[in-house]
């Protein structure tokens, strides 16, 4: 799925407003260092990261766990990523998926990327019949895409607040939530 989108960015100390325009695709092999360079950037200063985020995409990617691994790209470099993954809550049985790692270049954050990557991903998941999608994150952030957390579903060492679910079907989620082993890995 390719789609092109156009959003106001503000620049300059006169805050002049200019459009930018980005095109979501899915990653290539030429794509693997930019997207290991982009997280390697948006992270680097991020209270809550273990600056791992780079390891688990490549981790994901290496035993071919990345369900869905789409690029934001503007004049041809890499300015977002976004990378999910199947999960399981609890018993329940497949087709939920975990989001994330997602990451914006920080001189195109605030522009829309990170929605739009979100946004096209969710959509995909829609697409392919997924019963739901779960992450871990910020719920003032990932709020507006749906995402809440729901009592009974848990990740050990994360507060319930953090973990966050969109069922994209009738029957809401429970139990742990079993994700790759890429998601320990340590710096």
């Amino acid at each position: 799925m390719k789609t092109d989108c156009i959003c106001p960015s503000q620049r300059g100390p006169q805050r002049l407003t200019r459009e930018v325009s980005w095109t979501l695709r899915p990653e290539t092999q030429q794509d693997i260092e930019a997207i290991r360079r982009l997280h390697l950037a948006a992270f680097a200063n991020h209270p809550y990261s273990r600056q791992t985020e780079h390891l688990i995409v490549a981790a994901l990617r290496e035993t071919g766990a990345l369900a869905i691994s789409r690029v934001a790209e503007v004049e041809g470099e890499v300015v977002g990523h976004i990378a999910f993954s199947e999960a399981r809550l609890g018993a329940d049985g497949p087709g939920w998926f975990l989001l994330g790692p997602v990451a914006v270049r920080p001189d195109h954050q605030g522009q829309g990327v990170g929605r739009a990557l979100i946004e096209a991903g969710l959509a995909e998941l829609h697409l392919r019949g997924a019963r739901g999608c779960v992450l871990v994150g910020d719920p003032g952030f990932y709020n507006r895409f749906g995402f809440r957390s729901v009592a009974g579903v848990t990740c050990p060492g994360v507060p319930n607040e953090n973990v966050l679910c969109l069922p994209l079907g009738e029957a809401l989620p429970a139990g742990e939530v079993i994700h790759h082993p890429a998601f320990e890995i340590e710096a």
